[in-house]
């Protein structure tokens, strides 16, 4: 695999040489949105542009020299298109939760406002260098068509286009420009936006009719259209198309198949095919590409393959198999020391004291090998101590100790006033099936300053909401267990919803176990996770016919090939049939949420 993406990454570099084509794309770690559980809550991957450009540099798509920091909007730019009492209303969490659907109690507005600026600045900042370049640009975040002058939704704050078209008329510009819209939802924050500007066109496809838009050239695809269907149409719009002299494309994540929100059916292969059709419309005309909406696992592979259309006009699929986070994660523990994690690798006075009995001053290492000054390095190097930060706290603080069952790692940081407990971590060195694993008893992660509202209740096993940092949680997990020469890491998930979100990578040690897990996900499959969760952890489930007890046997992820028997799994599945009690009624089905909303329960959970 390390060989084949060594030759992916060389093939790439060699075209662009060939080719002699560079492809500037607007990036910064920034444009992640400080918004704790807005994937859980909506769909919504924050971490999308980290992903593509991560893919984007790694297979030499791009070189660092085309990647471009973007600068903040500034506010008089902004005032071009929206009125001062809406941005004086932005000041106020409430109306960015309302816009991003969430609870307001988890928004940092100063955060959240430098993100979207920011994706503001880099789409203008884009319009600019391709008119003096001539050539396309990627915008990594933008793309934010529902924003309108008074006010914003769907997920969009402020209207990059609409504010990159103002400041370019006002510097001058006076030509017409095309705005493509692609984004599954039909653009009416631009349509309001730039319904007095007689040279733009908007041309749009869209699985939803809202209406006639002023100004909008609107095609509402059929639910769940397929590749043919869509591509057919674009053909058709593109012919309609006015000629432009600037071109912004909206290359709409939402257009997959399964997508959260869209309403189309297309698969990644159709998608790489409309940013192809769309680049060759435009050959010789400056455009600005963003990546719109997207609510979907794979839009991150879909905006990374933007950027290798518009680059390489290449049409090779990301494999299925590709982590984006693990291959990030691995490059990164590579490049960090093992003196760097465990200190002095002499054995201390404390260790000597330790050993003998003797009183000591406590400076424990977890697992006998990180210390606590390792653990803080470990967290910026992997990026988690700047997450946190924009989520309001301090510099994260280490604390290690020990307990009854094993090492454990306490994380702190100070926010609002006072130092909460943002993560919490039991381990230990134990055998699964003659092999020596990275045990987790307890792993939590809190966001001490939040609370549970109505648009994030809380789970079973919950007494805070979480990071948002579940997945860079796991990974670090991985990278620990690998260090340290363990195959593999095992838990005991609590609950249905800590399991399901293992799935991928975790499987239960006994294979009947995992059959009846798998039977599970099966029959629940129509009820939304939270829902599911509940009814479980409320016995409100039974298993041919009698009540079913949830089953917190050992999950693994084992780090190298194990053997394991499918057939058993494959019968067991196929054996046991799930179903919700028929005593359960719509109205106790929908009060499920708030009756665990009001319960106080004690069990670890990894949220």
């Amino acid at each position: 695999m390390a060989v084949q993406r060594w030759w992916q990454a060389w093939s790439n570099q060699v075209h662009r040489w060939w080719h002699r084509r560079a492809l500037p794309v607007w990036y910064t770690p920034a444009y992640r949105l400080p918004v704790a559980q807005l994937d859980v809550a909506t769909g919504l991957e924050p971490r999308r542009a980290d992903f593509a450009i991560w893919y984007l540099l790694e297979r030499r798509v791009v070189d660092l020299a085309d990647v471009r920091e973007p600068v903040r909007i500034r506010y008089r730019d902004i005032a071009r298109v929206h009125t001062c009492e809406y941005l004086e209303s932005l000041s106020q969490p409430e109306a960015l939760a309302r816009i991003f659907a969430v609870d307001a109690h988890l928004i940092p507005v100063d955060e959240v406002m430098r993100s979207i600026r920011l994706a503001c600045g880099g789409t203008l900042a884009a319009a600019k260098e391709a008119l003096h370049t001539r050539s396309a640009t990627l915008n990594l975040l933008g793309g934010f068509h529902h924003a309108s002058p008074s006010s914003g939704g769907g997920f969009c704050v402020l209207n990059d286009i609409a504010i990159a078209i103002a400041v370019l008329r006002s510097e001058g510009f006076c030509e017409q420009i095309v705005v493509l819209d692609f984004d599954a939802h039909p653009p009416d924050g631009l349509a309001d936006c730039l319904v007095n500007d007689p040279l733009v066109w908007i041309g749009s496809l869209s699985g939803s009719d809202w209406g006639p838009l002023p100004c909008v050239d609107e095609t509402v695809l059929p639910r769940r259209a397929e590749d043919r269907v869509y591509l057919e149409a674009l053909d058709r719009l593109l012919a309609r198309m006015p000629p432009p002299a600037l071109a912004f494309v909206i290359a709409g994540g939402d257009v997959l198949a399964g997508d959260m929100l869209g309403m189309l059916g297309m698969t990644l292969a159709g998608a790489r095919k409309r940013d192809l059709a769309v680049k060759k419309a435009m050959a010789g005309v400056p455009s600005v590409w963003v990546p719109g909406g997207g609510y979907h696992r794979d839009t991150w592979k879909l905006l990374a393959g933007t950027g290798m259309a518009l680059a390489l006009d290449a049409a090779t699929l990301i494999p299925e198999t590709y982590d984006p986070l693990r291959a990030r994660f691995t490059r990164i523990a590579q490049k960090i020391t093992s003196e760097s994690l465990e200190g002095e690798a002499w054995i201390t006075n404390d260790d000597l004291a330790e050993a003998l009995g003797m009183p000591s001053s406590q400076h424990y290492r977890l697992l006998d090998f990180y210390t606590a000054e390792g653990i803080e390095y470990a967290l910026f190097r992997y990026g988690l101590s700047d997450h946190v930060r924009r989520l309001g706290y301090g510099t994260p603080r280490v604390v290690i100790d020990r307990t009854s069952v094993g090492d454990r790692m306490r994380v702190y940081a100070e926010g609002g006033g006072a130092e909460h407990l943002i993560a919490e971590l039991v381990v230990e060195k134990q055998e699964a099936e003659n092999a020596s694993v990275l045990y987790i008893h307890w792993l939590t992660l809190r966001h001490g300053m939040a609370t549970f509202g109505s648009e994030r209740p809380q789970l079973p096993g919950q007494e805070k909401p979480g990071l948002g940092l579940a997945r860079e949680a796991g990974e670090m997990l991985l990278r620990m267990a690998e260090r340290l020469g363990l195959k593999g890491v095992m838990l005991r998930p609590a609950w249905y919803h800590i399991a399901y979100a293992m799935r991928v990578d975790f499987r239960f040690v006994e294979p009947a176990r995992q059959g009846r897990f798998e039977a599970l996900i099966r029959d629940l499959a129509g009820i939304p996770l939270r829902e599911a969760t509940q009814l479980v952890a409320q016995e409100l489930v039974e298993m041919d016919g009698q009540t079913y007890l949830w089953e917190p046997e050992p999950m693994v992820y084992w780090l190298g090939a194990h053997e394991f028997d499918r057939t058993i799994v494959e019968q067991v599945r196929e054996q046991v049939h799930f179903s919700i009690k028929k005593r359960l009624d719509e109205e106790t089905l929908s009060s499920i949420t708030t009756a665990h909303a009001r319960t106080t329960l004690s069990m670890p959970s990894l949220p």
